[in-house]
C-alpha cells in the first residue's frame, strides 16, 4: 500500500511539478500543486534519492490558485498550469529558466529577458495528437504516465480542430493506435493516422479533410486529399508534410523568426551553418540575407519540404544526415551557427566540432531548459560569451518553455 504524507510545497520546478520535502529529507515532486500549499500526498514512485507523489487533498490553498478551465485538469498529462492565471504562469517559467541556468549551467547572472507571451493562451495549437482506445475512443496520456485518459474536451487545439475531433469515429477494428490532427493557415485540415499494419485501414469519413496513414516501417499512404499542408509565416508560405515536424503555435513561431533576424549578424558575406533545420522555417528567412547557408536535417520528410520551401535560393546546401555526422567532417569556415536541436540537446561530438569551427556567433533555439543550460556551460567554456536569453511561451497552460539564446566568441 502506498504511503501518504503531509507536505509543504516550496516551489515549482521544470516540467510543472511542485517540490517539497519528505520527513527523511528527500525531495518529493508533486503534480498540480502550487508553492506555499500544504498538501496530503500519496507516494507513487519511491526512489533512493527522491520520490514522486500525487495530491490527495490540498489542506492549505495558495492565494494564487484559480479554477481550471478544463474538466480533465488534474488527471490529464497535457496541462500543468491551468490552476494559475496566465500572468503567473509566465512568472513561473521565467523563474524556472533562471533556476536551471544557475543550478545546471553554473551561470550566476544570466541575461534573461522578459518572456514573450503567446498572443492567445487558449486554442493556440495547430496540431494535436490523440491516443486511440480499444473501441476507437480518443484520449491523452494520463498524468500518471501509465494509461490513456479518454477525453471529452480540450482547450488547447485551434477551434477548427476542436470542432472536428469529436465527430471522428475510428471503430474497434481500425488498427490505428494514434491520430494526429493538423490545421494550416488556409483552414485546411489533415488527419494523420498511425498503425502497426503496413496495410492502411478503410477510410470513409464524410468530411472535407486530407487524410494519410503512416505505418512505422513503411511508406505513407494518402487516403484523401493532399500529403502536405501550407503554413504562412511573415508573408511566406511553407510546405509541411504529414511526417514533418512544425511549430504548433504559429504567432509565437513568427516572433521567434523575427527575433533571430533582429539579432543575427547577417550580411552578403556571412556564411551560416544551420543544424536541425527542419522544413526550413528559419532557413527560408536567413537565406536571402547571406552569402551561403549550409543546412543539416536528418528527417527525409522534412528534407523534402525544405527543398520545396527553399527552391528559389542558389546559395543553399542541404545535407540529409545527423548533425554530428556533418559537423565533424565540415571543413568550411562558418561565421554563424544556428541550432534548433530536439529535447536531448547537442550531441557530444557536436560540442567537439564547435571547438574547431568556432563560429563568431551562435543562436541556440531550445525546447528544454535543462539540456540548454547543460549545453551552454560547455559552449561558454570554449570561449563564448552569453549575450542574451529570451524565453517564448509557445505552450501556455503547460510546463514547457521555448528559449532563444545568442552567444558570441570572445
Amino acid at each position: 500500500m502506498s504511503e501518504t504524507f503531509t507536505i509543504k510545497i516550496d516551489k515549482l520546478v521544470f516540467g510543472g511539478d511542485g517540490l517539497g520535502r519528505l520527513p527523511d529529507g528527500r525531495a518529493v515532486f508533486v503534480s498540480f500543486v502550487l508553492p506555499g500549499e500544504t498538501v496530503q500526498v500519496k507516494i507513487t514512485d519511491n526512489k533512493k534519492r527522491f520520490a514522486r507523489g500525487f495530491p490527495i487533498e490540498i489542506l492549505e490553498e495558495s492565494p494564487d490558485r484559480i479554477l481550471p478551465r478544463c474538466i480533465h485538469f488534474g488527471e490529464c498529462g497535457g496541462c500543468q498550469y491551468q490552476n494559475l492565471t496566465y500572468e503567473n504562469q509566465l512568472k513561473v517559467k521565467e523563474s524556472i529558466l533562471l533556476d536551471q541556468f544557475q543550478r545546471i549551467g553554473k551561470i550566476e547572472d544570466p541575461p534573461i529577458k522578459p518572456i514573450v507571451p503567446s498572443p492567445s493562451p487558449w486554442n493556440y495549437r495547430n496540431y494535436v495528437q490523440f491516443h486511440v482506445g480499444q473501441k476507437g475512443e480518443l484520449g491523452y496520456v494520463h498524468a500518471d504516465g501509465e494509461h490513456m485518459l479518454i477525453i471529452e474536451e480540450c482547450h488547447l487545439p485551434q477551434t477548427q480542430i476542436n470542432e472536428l475531433w469529436p465527430q471522428i469515429e475510428l471503430g474497434e477494428e481500425s488498427g490505428v493506435y494514434r491520430l494526429g490532427i493538423r490545421a494550416d493557415s488556409y483552414e485546411e485540415i489533415m488527419l494523420i493516422m498511425e498503425g502497426e499494419d503496413n496495410k492502411p485501414p478503410e477510410y470513409s469519413e464524410d468530411i472535407p479533410v486530407s487524410a494519410v496513414y503512416t505505418p512505422a516501417d513503411a511508406r505513407l499512404t494518402v487516403l484523401a486529399g493532399e500529403d502536405h499542408l501550407v503554413f504562412e509565416l511573415l508573408g511566406r508560405n511553407l510546405q509541411v508534410s504529414a511526417r514533418s515536424f512544425f511549430q504548433v503555435n504559429p504567432p509565437i513561431a513568427e516572433k521567434m523568426v523575427q527575433h533571430l533576424l533582429d539579432n543575427l549578424h547577417l550580411n552578403d558575406q556571412t556564411r551560416v551553418l544551420e543544424l536541425y533545420a527542419g522544413v526550413g522555417l528559419f532557413s527560408a528567412f536567413i537565406a536571402p540575407k547571406v552569402s551561403s547557408l549550409t543546412a543539416v536535417e536528418s528527417s527525409g520528410s522534412a528534407c523534402h519540404d525544405f527543398i520545396t520551401n527553399l527552391d528559389e535560393f542558389d546559395n543553399v546546401t542541404l545535407y540529409e544526415a545527423q548533425a554530428e555526422e556533418v559537423i565533424t567532417n565540415l571543413n568550411l569556415p562558418m561565421d554563424v551557427l544556428v541550432a534548433d536541436p530536439p529535447r536531448a540537446g547537442l550531441d557530444p561530438s557536436v560540442h567537439d566540432a564547435l571547438g574547431k569551427l568556432l563560429p563568431q556567433q551562435i543562436a541556440y533555439i531550445s525546447c528544454d531548459p535543462a539540456t540548454l543550460a547543460r549545453d551552454l556551460k560547455k559552449i561558454i567554456s570554449k570561449g563564448y560569451e552569453l549575450v542574451s536569453v529570451t524565453p517564448f511561451d509557445q505552450f501556455p497552460q503547460t510546463g514547457h518553455v521555448e528559449t532563444v539564446v545568442f552567444l558570441e566568441r570572445k
